[in-house]
């Protein structure tokens, strides 16, 4: 039972915020992010490292959240833009950048949130979604474009 807890406060936080990325709904991403936990508790994996078994929740939490998105019962959900309203952020461009990567493409949502939040390298994101490291670069890189107009944009819009 100690385990229990060790892995939920270890990795809890960033399970939600990679489920959350993907599915976009903060319900959706608790329960990717306790199917995740419950097929860990289940499996008889044996783990290289501490690193190795918080890409394997990662991944696993992932696809979780893949799969919810795509599921019939994600279709009647609160919009993105109405969750935003109900999160506090302590600086003004916290929201600004939490909305634009939000905004981004479901691919660059993840692999920018496994990089710049999580700081995982380019070879790990590749194999832990499974792509090749060059699709992982054109992402991060489509995404820092993405997200360098956007919030260009917002700050141009202020002046």
């Amino acid at each position: 039972m100690n385990d229990t807890n060790e892995i939920i406060k270890t990795y809890g936080n960033r399970l939600y915020s990679a489920a959350f990325l993907v599915s976009r709904n903060p319900e959706d991403a608790e329960d990717a992010v306790q199917e995740a936990l419950i097929r860990y508790w289940q499996s008889d994996k044996e783990f290289e490292s501490e690193e190795h078994k918080k890409a394997w929740l990662l991944r696993v939490t992932i696809n979780l959240a893949k799969s919810t998105r795509r599921s019939f019962w994600n279709r009647n959900r609160l919009s993105i833009e109405d969750y935003m309203e109900t999160l506090e952020f302590e600086e003004p461009q916290d929201r600004e950048l939490m909305e634009a990567v939000m905004a981004l493409p479901e691919n660059l949502r993840v692999v920018t949130h496994l990089h710049y939040y999580e700081g995982y390298k380019v070879k790990e994101i590749a194999d832990m979604l499974n792509v090749p490291e060059n699709t992982v670069k054109t992402r991060l890189l489509k995404s820092r474009k993405e997200l360098k107009e956007k919030l260009k944009e917002g700050w141009q819009d202020e002046e």
